[in-house]
């Protein structure tokens, strides 16, 4: 809640200030009753939810971190890079460079929530655009009543300030250009709330009167939709005081909101969309079935992807939309979804749209299929990025031969401009074949995909789907984490998740979220610059066998020892954790599987309830035991001179030294 959060921030500043050895008893007592007042306020407050959040709740709930924290946090952090820059490099950071980026998929995940559906993700969408509008009014009126400079001025600055009519401020320029771009975004604000008022359930939204006092003549000005609209004259107001005699001030305010600018844009984040690959395939054959050429789904492999190129190189398109909105093909109302989420995105203006991801991708007809899905929508020209999701043993296992085939086809290679991201899935890799198996997959996976893409000439960026703890695919040392990733596969370019109670811990205020993002880049350039540890042959045959063990292992009594799931469901919370009001999405993908079908989330929260751990080592040992003192010779040498399998050992350990069994032993007494 972005109140709790306010709470938290004044609790963490007022700890801070009574750190002041200076403080006057009474300025030491005001601070101590303000804190205790807080403090009262939370204690009062309602800490477990009544109901279930809706996706729009959650969304709200992403915009406030950025809005409390990271509005704050984001150009805080850059001025430090800059003066780092200048010490070091004898050069400045420019003023509207991005080095790191927010992007959200609350809003545009689908997969297996049936409650983001696409007039949810245009709703999300439309309220990101109007939070990043007012927020970056409020920064606009600051700015203005700073900026009342009325000589010496640029050029440029004089000719944009001449194309600007209806203005009080004939010889204070900098605020006669900067009122016209509030009446622009109070037009903005404007728009986006009619907007939400004509969808169902809207956000509650506030007047740009009431939230800034009303500005005339925004009813005749042009709403302010793109990012460049607004840095465009930024960086003309900027390039004015620095060439005048006033880089101090330039320095300043000015330089803060062209960094968020650059950071935020003028949709706040950025939405990724996500959908399982079976929902494409499922639509697909409606078409192809209704266009009667067979069905889609019973086509092998090599049929989809000759019928996908031909149809991508094609400039026939498949259907009318108009049709498809109206349902005149008789489909399945989740076909209709599924098309209607790509309707959604072609509406919307490219920069408010990242990554369509693609959970379960096995195939490289997979990632073609959403390719063509939006062209059919008319997204030629602005297509977001697609990026598979590999996150089972087989599907990183296989990953290196679809990208070879992707990679291959030439219609595909045209259209994302030699740049790929693919997104590596932690969590359901490691609840599939345990820990240690999982670890190794991953790392011989991401190998052999840079291998792929150095071999075709593509930049190849990985996305990382952490979770938060160890068991999916956390890492509290973030710093020796991102160093000990496989060589080759970083490249300056990291993108990873951060979530639920993660953001909270990385996030959660000021001086945090800026610690997180001093991290981040430390980790990322001393990455570039540090020779990697190559693992010797010996070793990879060792993590082959200790994998194989491990995964057979942790496979066994998941999936084959009959006591498993009973005993799973008695002795842990799992059921329980489905009905808790915590998120949108339901605990399971399908609503009617079992253990296999539950989301890594409360699979790991569970036995962490137990304080078991179980997710984290089980199987472990069974690799790492072994009879062969040649075998245990090797794993200490692996240990000592590979940062990558120390890592993994030492988090392991780490959980191990966690569990009480003392305590797993209380549930199953009780519940078993």
């Amino acid at each position: 809640r972005k109140t709790i959060i306010r709470k938290y921030r004044n609790i963490s500043e007022l700890l801070a200030h009574l750190e002041r050895p200076d403080l006057h008893p009474f300025e030491r007592a005001e601070a101590l009753n303000n804190l205790r007042g807080i403090i009262a306020a939370i204690w009062g407050s309602d800490e477990i939810r009544r109901v279930k959040p809706t996706v729009q709740k959650e969304a709200a709930g992403g915009c406030a971190v950025i809005e409390s924290v990271l509005w704050d946090a984001v150009p805080s952090y850059l001025r430090k890079l800059d003066a780092q820059c200048r010490v070091t490099l004898g050069k400045k950071l420019p003023v509207d460079v991005a080095p790191i980026k927010f992007a959200s998929w609350i809003g545009g995940d689908r997969d297996g929530n049936p409650n983001c559906t696409p007039a949810v993700t245009q709703e999300v969408l439309a309220y990101q655009k109007l939070r990043a509008a007012k927020m970056f009014l409020n920064d606009l009126n600051f700015l203005y009543s700073e900026l009342a400079i009325s000589s010496r001025f640029s050029p440029e600055l004089e000719a944009l300030a001449a194309t600007i009519e209806n203005s009080d401020d004939e010889l204070e320029k900098y605020r006669r250009v900067i009122g016209h771009l509030r009446r622009r975004l109070v037009r903005t604000v404007k728009d986006c709330e009619a907007k939400l008022q004509s969808l169902a359930k809207s956000p509650e939204t506030l007047s740009a009167e009431a939230a800034f006092g009303a500005l005339e003549g925004w009813e005749d000005v042009e709403p302010i939709m793109k990012t460049d609209d607004l840095m465009a004259p930024l960086k003309v107001i900027y390039e004015s005081l620095v060439t005048t005699g006033f880089e101090l001030v330039a320095d300043g305010r000015v330089s803060d909101i062209i960094r968020r600018v650059a950071i935020f844009g003028l949709t706040l984040v950025p939405l990724d969309i996500r959908e399982e690959s079976t929902k494409h395939t499922l639509a697909l054959d409606a078409i192809t079935r209704h266009l009667g050429i067979g069905s889609y789904k019973e086509w092998d492999e090599a049929s989809r992807l000759s019928w996908l190129q031909s149809e991508l190189t094609s400039r026939r398109p498949l259907f009318r939309i108009r049709d498809v909105e109206q349902n005149l093909f008789d489909f399945d109302p989740d076909v209709v979804k599924t098309l209607m989420v790509f309707k959604v995105a072609s509406e919307q203006e490219p920069e408010s749209l990242g990554a369509y991801v693609i959970s379960q991708a096995k195939s490289a007809s997979d990632v073609l299929s959403v390719m063509l899905l939006q062209k059919q929508f008319g997204m030629e020209e602005r297509l977001m990025r697609v990026v598979p999701l590999f996150e089972t043993l087989d599907d990183l296992t296989g990953s290196p031969k679809q990208l070879e085939t992707l990679f291959g086809t030439t219609s595909y290679m045209d259209a994302i401009n030699r740049k790929q991201e693919v997104m590596v899935g932690y969590s359901d890799s490691a609840k599939d074949a345990g820990r240690l198996a999982a670890c190794w997959a991953q790392y011989t996976a991401q190998e052999t995909m840079a291998e792929v893409a150095t071999k075709f000439g593509v930049e190849l960026t990985f996305f990382h789907g952490k979770g938060g703890t160890v068991g999916r695919g956390g890492n509290p040392a973030l710093y020796r984490a991102i160093l000990s990733h496989p060589p080759n596969t970083i490249n300056g370019r990291f993108r990873v998740t951060e979530q639920g109670e993660m953001i909270r811990q990385n996030f959660g205020s000021l001086e945090i979220a800026e610690r997180s993002l001093d991290i981040y880049t430390a980790a990322l350039l001393r990455e570039r610059f540090t020779k990697h540890v190559e693992p010797k042959q010996k070793w990879r045959d060792q993590m082959q066998r200790v994998s194989e063990a491990s995964c057979a292992n942790y496979r066994y009594f998941v999936r084959e020892d009959p006591r498993f799931v009973p005993y799973f469901r008695q002795a842990t919370p799992e059921l329980e954790l489905g009905i808790l009001n915590i998120g949108s999405r339901p605990a399971k993908r399908n609503p009617k599987g079992g253990v296999e079908s539950l989301r890594a989330i409360p699979w790991t929260f569970a036995w962490a309830q137990t304080r078991m751990h179980l997710s984290a080592w089980l199987g472990v040992g069974a690799g790492l035991n072994s009879e062969n003192e040649d075998d245990r010779a090797t794993l200490r040498e692996m240990y000592e001179e590979w940062p990558w399998f120390r890592e993994i050992i030492s988090l392991i350990s780490m959980l191990l030294s966690k569990t009480d069994f003392s305590i797993t032993k209380n549930y199953d007494e009780l519940l078993v």
